[in-house]
This record gives structure tokens, C-alpha cells and sequence, in this order.
């Protein structure tokens, strides 16, 4: 199986930062991508950003040119940076990880516990 670890949420001021991480332990072979979503009260899960292997990263048109992806593969880590928040930002805030583990003979998603995030004046 797959832990998956969050930190880094918080509350922030409009315009403020943060930077959230995502540490994945277990019985990793390998990880196809990591990723970042979000849930505001009411609303759906929704993916933020993702990054894979190769290095690709994808953001939802809300965070481009504000939020950052960006991975530790020796760690297995994942990052967030999440600059210039605003008011909508807030959300809790999920990684995902689709990786390949010893237990499982196929990929296979899954989900950390999620961090808080609020953007507040």
C-alpha cells in the first residue's frame, strides 16, 4: 500500500503564500504522476495540478501563473506553491498519487487525507 503525508496548509491572506508537500511512503515500484486537488465546501473535487514522470505538468486555467508543481522523485515527494492566493483559493486540499506497488499487479490511484487551506482577509 500506498501513505501518503500532506503538509503546508494554513491560512493566508489574499495575495499571500503557501506551499504544500506530499510525501509518498509504502511499497512503491513506481509512480506514474502525482497530483493536486481541491474541494471547497459544496463543490466537486477538482484537479489543481499534476505532474508527471516524464516531468509534464498540467494546471486548471484558475492557478496558471500562480501555483507551481514540482517534484522530489528521490523523495517521492510532491510540492504545491501556491503564490498571489485569492479569496476562491480556499478549498481542502488533496494529492494523488497513481504509482505501481508490490501489492498491486496494475496502477492504482491514491488519495491523501487533505490539508486546509483558507484564504482570508
Amino acid at each position: 500500500q500506498v501513505q501518503l503525508v500532506e503538509s503546508g496548509g494554513g491560512l493566508v491572506h489574499p495575495g499571500g503564500s503557501l506551499r504544500l508537500s506530499c510525501a509518498a511512503s509504502g511499497s512503491i515500484l513506481s509512480i506514474n504522476y502525482m497530483a493536486w486537488y481541491r474541494q471547497a465546501p459544496g463543490n466537486q473535487r477538482d484537479l489543481v495540478a499534476r505532474i508527471f514522470s516524464s516531468g509534464t505538468t498540467n494546471y486548471a486555467d484558475s492557478v496558471k501563473g500562480r501555483f507551481t508543481i514540482s517534484r522530489d522523485t528521490a523523495k517521492n515527494t510532491v510540492y504545491l506553491q501556491m503564490n498571489s492566493l485569492k479569496l476562491e483559493d480556499t478549498a481542502v486540499y488533496y494529492c494523488r498519487v497513481f504509482a505501481l506497488t508490490t501489492t498491486r499487479g496494475s496502477e492504482y490511484t491514491y488519495w491523501g487525507p487533505g490539508t486546509q487551506v483558507t484564504v482570508s482577509s
